[in-house]
């Protein structure tokens, strides 16, 4: 990464910006990253970047090291945006109208761009290989099935990704073993009524009513069935029923999400909400049928990983945290489910949280995560027999 002048710290940081801002302005939807792809595509070719063939329709996979034997470690960053109309009013806003980088993905991509500048300057050292995964889809949870069905983790020993923190300051890094992300699932439940007149309720069954039961039943399974000691959300986030203030519809609809830190938690949650459903519907002489939408597992960290992310972490001058878990989803938790690894939340003094349409970060943060990604691939390679 040349061109600029200044210490080799302003160089990486003004690099990084650059980088940043070109992705900020011309961002892409899941699986539409295809001048996203091409741009990553044509820095990696510029420092003679090895960059594998596997079949993906966006999103790379590049290798940088194996020239001394060794394990194989990846580092992963998500390069897709979310459809949101940008409010920052930045000078280097979305240029592309109703889409926008407002989780930080762009981020994530200049890191481990920067990352990868630093571990070819010393991939003569490297003890192994260090595979980087620019993973596209990740609003939608499909990208990293998409990454592991083409093959790209084969040989992969560990993985390492991160993602931007707005409440935590720059310069520090949230590091945990074990729960840190949720599982999210999907429902969407059907309610089958009896229309009639509202003035004769007792010649139909009202759908809306049974809704009604059925949302407040569902709330006493977090409440009364999960241990207090685990975690879980349930929300009905939708209910859609009727079109005419005079007419008891014929059906209902609910949808929403459930939130989980634990496989068994989330198998014992779903089995019980099915319970609930099919109760209530029973009691009212009715059925209701569940349609589920399986999201990403809960991003669960290997202990021993975690161990060398602080060091590498604390090597780069990096201040540690014990990060408080999020009921938000990532499908990094797809990796772990095939390869030991650990997800980390880096500190961007964020303007508002992800997914606002004014989302911003502290771009002072892009070289010390840049040397985070770097250092726990470095340190993994020393720390896997």
């Amino acid at each position: 990464m040349s061109g600029s002048t200044g210490t080799k710290e302003q160089v990486l940081e003004q690099k990084l910006v650059e980088i940043r801002r070109h992705l900020h302005r011309y961002p892409e939807l899941s699986n539409e990253e295809v001048e996203t792809t091409a741009y990553i595509r044509r820095l990696l070719k510029e420092q003679d970047i090895t960059i594998l063939d596997v079949p993906l329709r966006t999103g790379l996979v590049a290798e940088i090291g194996g020239q001394q034997e060794g394990p194989t470690v990846a580092l992963r960053a998500d390069i897709d945006a979310l459809p949101i109309q940008e409010e920052t009013g930045l000078p280097y806003a979305s240029l592309h109208p109703g889409k926008m980088h407002a989780c930080g993905h762009d981020f994530h991509t200049a890191s481990l761009l920067g990352a990868a500048a630093l571990l070819k300057q010393r991939e003569q050292k490297l003890k192994g290989t260090v595979r980087l995964v620019f993973q596209p889809a990740e609003e939608k949870a499909k990208g990293a099935a998409q990454v592991l069905d083409s093959g790209a983790l084969a040989g992969v020993q560990a993985i390492f990704g991160l993602h931007n923190k707005p409440d935590l300051p720059v310069g520090t890094v949230g590091i945990k073993e074990g729960p840190l992300m949720a599982a999210a699932d999907g429902f969407y439940i059907e309610v089958e009524g009896q229309s009639t007149h509202a003035a004769v309720p007792h010649a139909g069954i009202d759908p809306i009513v049974v809704s009604s039961h059925i949302i407040t039943a569902l709330q006493s399974i977090v409440s009364r069935s999960v241990n207090p000691l685990d975690s879980a959300v349930i929300s009905v986030t939708k209910l859609h029923s009727g079109n005419a203030w005079n007419i008891i519809p014929d059906r209902a609809h609910l949808d929403g999400t459930i939130r989980t830190f634990d496989e068994n938690v989330r198998a014992q949650v779903a089995e019980r909400f099915e319970q609930v459903v099919k109760g209530v519907a029973d009691a009212f002489g009715t059925k209701a049928t569940i349609r589920w939408i399986e999201g990403p597992p809960p991003v669960l960290n290997d202990g021993k990983l975690a161990v060398i992310a602080v060091q590498a972490a604390e090597a780069v001058g990096l201040e540690v945290v014990r990060p408080i878990p999020s009921s938000a989803s990532e499908d990094f938790g797809f990796y772990q489910k095939n390869v030991p690894g650990v997800f980390v939340f880096v500190g961007i003094a964020g303007s508002q949280e992800w997914h606002h349409p004014a989302f911003d970060l502290d771009e002072r943060a892009l070289p010390g995560t840049a040397k985070l990604l770097a250092s726990l691939a470095e340190s993994a390679l020393k720390s896997i027999e």
